[in-house]
């Protein structure tokens, strides 16, 4: 499958005819909602766990040196954490060109905190996708995080976005959260002072 997968999800219109569509985000998606919605709500999906298995080549990478960002991949036991937008079909395409690289629409279920539910859809990069990286150590997937950069930022912004976004929803991912530990051994960032009074 080709990078750019804008042409197959424009042909998946299972939510087209609707006035409106959750959307569940896992990774910049929860922080960074660069499209008007209707509503903002924490969510989750069961079955699916995170990982930073997918290349970056088109923002927190290039090409030549592609980044790392987050994709679910399958697991029964897990439940993965996140935040989910309502929005009208119209935003499909700026969210497909956003999830180009390597990302299908994928109808599901989203649970919400008060124990509601409705179907929405989430986009997720599988091995099948050639921007697929797959599993490496987490010291390796932190040291090509610190050393990669693309039109959005620094891949290293991405990730410590993505784990304080999990924080401030109190959730914990212990992948996500180990990965920033090694990255931060090879990026420190500065400590602030707090004057006492």
């Amino acid at each position: 499958m080709s990078h750019n997968t804008i042409a197959i999800n424009q042909r998946m219109d299972r939510f087209n005819s609707h006035a409106s569509v959750w959307l569940f985000g896992y990774g910049s998606l929860i922080y960074k909602a660069d499209f008007p919605f209707l509503e903002r709500r924490p969510a989750s999906i069961a079955g699916w766990t995170r990982r930073f298995w997918q290349g970056s080549h088109d923002h927190r990478g290039t090409e030549a040196a592609p980044g790392r960002v987050v994709t679910l991949v399958p697991d029964a036991e897990a439940t993965c954490h996140g935040m989910a937008y309502l929005v009208t079909p119209e935003e499909f395409a700026h969210l497909d060109h956003r999830e180009k690289n390597g990302y299908l629409r994928l109808a599901t279920e989203i649970r919400f905190e008060d124990g509601s539910s409705a179907e929405g859809l989430v986009y997720i990069a599988t091995h099948e996708n050639a921007a697929y990286l797959g599993p490496a150590s987490k010291q390796a997937i932190a040291r090509q995080i610190a050393a990669s950069r693309g039109p959005s930022g620094p891949n290293s912004e991405y990730l410590l976005e993505l784990a304080r976004a999990l924080r401030e929803l109190g959730k914990d991912d212990p992948h996500v959260f180990e990965i920033e530990r090694h990255l931060m051994k090879l990026v420190p960032s500065p400590v602030k002072v707090v004057a006492r009074t």
